[in-house]
């Protein structure tokens, strides 16, 4: 046989007699075996894959670019202070952006913004720090 129906990961260790055996037959059956680790690993990248292009719903247009950085910080739940040091600026200034967010959004406080950045797909549970636009002043 040139090659098996099997992906696995590299570190596997130490494999209980029974799954190997296992594998080996599910694989003899012709039956293709995938560690879940990988499943999983596979799913997620598949779920970011088929996402619309845009993650800027319409009720998020009249935000700037900056404005939307803050709010995916404010959603991942970090305070004022880890938003300025993220962005490199000055926590007046982050404060100065939630106003400008809850304003332009109709919202009351934080919570809402953090609802409306989930409920509108702006941000995903799944969601790991993404990039932000860095404003460095030399």
């Amino acid at each position: 046989m040139l090659g098996s129906p099997a992906v696995l990961p590299a570190d596997l260790g130490f494999v209980p007699v029974c799954l190997l055996a296992y594998s080996l037959g599910s694989i003899a059956a012709g039956d293709a075996l995938i560690d879940p680790s990988i499943t999983r690993r596979l799913i997620g990248r598949l779920a970011h894959a088929i996402r619309p292009p845009s993650r800027q719903p319409a009720q998020l247009a009249s935000l700037t670019q900056r404005e939307l950085d803050v709010l995916r910080l404010v959603a991942r739940g970090l305070t004022n202070n880890e938003i300025a040091a993220e962005l490199v600026v000055e926590e007046s200034t982050v404060k100065t952006r939630v106003s400008r967010i809850l304003m332009k959004l109709g919202l009351r406080d934080r919570v809402q913004a953090v609802v409306v950045a989930y409920e509108s797909g702006f941000v995903m549970p799944d969601d790991q720090p993404g990039p932000v636009t860095r404003n460095i002043v030399t």
